[in-house]
């Protein structure tokens, strides 16, 4: 073979010439074709690369009958032996595989697997591998990006927050009503106006003589327990009594559950 390689690579196990020179008369020249010696793989898999040198195939030719041929590892190997600049030309040589190639997913694949310029034509499908080398760098054209001027003007007047704020911006607000609620955990406050701290004045001074021996109910849930009794229901965690009788504590009231 001369410097100009040309590879080309089949599913079938056996092809004819005339169906190789059809397919590189698609990719070359018509007095280009009588000069190449191809390389011909039949039952090509990605192994079937393996022995060929990185970058030194200069174009391939890949005959199928299926779009299932070649897999994604074959067209890595592809790449891998092809050429910078290197063109591949996948040949339908069936109606069946062209219609087929309306719904297929083959120009995704070799764009995933880096090939460019993907063409496709009524009898399949061309792609080139890019032009630069694996490890290969060049350098970016800077763009200089200039910002706008801004300009300041010393002489102009600043304008004092505190006059953008109206009469009602400055009016202290005014609290909610308070919905205090004696006997849970949070105090009445220093200056209490709500009369929550008067209520809990009542709470400390305890039980009188008289509630024990005549307990009375205004809202007639006191003697029913402390799941019925207000917050500040002075009979609170006294047991269930009733109304008009001594309040008595069981004989076991303090004795431990346990």
């Amino acid at each position: 073979m001369g410097q100009d390689k040309l590879l080309v690579i089949t599913d079938q196990v056996a092809v004819s010439i005339s169906a190789i020179s059809d397919a590189i008369k698609k990719l070359r020249k018509e007095e280009e074709v009588v000069k190449v010696d191809p390389l011909i793989i039949t039952q090509a898999t990605s192994e079937s690369l393996t022995s060929l040198e990185s970058s030194s195939i200069n174009d391939v030719v890949s005959l199928c009958k299926t779009l299932e041929f070649p897999s994604d590892q074959l067209l890595g190997n592809i790449s891998r032996v092809l050429k910078p600049g290197g063109t591949v030309l996948f040949y339908l040589d069936s109606q069946t595989a062209v219609e087929q190639m309306k719904n297929s997913s083959l120009e995704r694949d070799l764009f995933l697997a880096g090939f460019l310029d993907i063409d496709r034509e009524s009898f399949g499908v061309k792609c080139k591998k890019p032009s630069w080398k694996i490890g290969s760098s060049f350098a970016l054209k800077k763009t200089s990006q200039v910002l706008p001027k801004v300009q300041i003007n010393d002489d102009e007047d600043l304008i004092d927050e505190d006059s953008l704020l109206t009469e009602e911006d400055l009016k202290k607000p005014q609290l909610p009503s308070s919905d205090c609620e004696v006997g849970i955990t949070r105090k009445a406050c220093k200056n209490c106006s709500c009369g929550r701290a008067e209520e809990e004045e009542k709470v400390k001074l305890g039980l009188t003589m008289d509630q024990i021996n005549n307990p009375q109910s205004a809202c007639g849930n006191c003697g029913l327990g402390d799941a019925f009794r207000c917050s500040t229901c002075p009979y609170k965690g006294l047991p269930k009594f009733k109304l008009g009788e001594k309040v008595a504590l069981s004989g076991n009231f303090l004795a431990s559950d346990i």
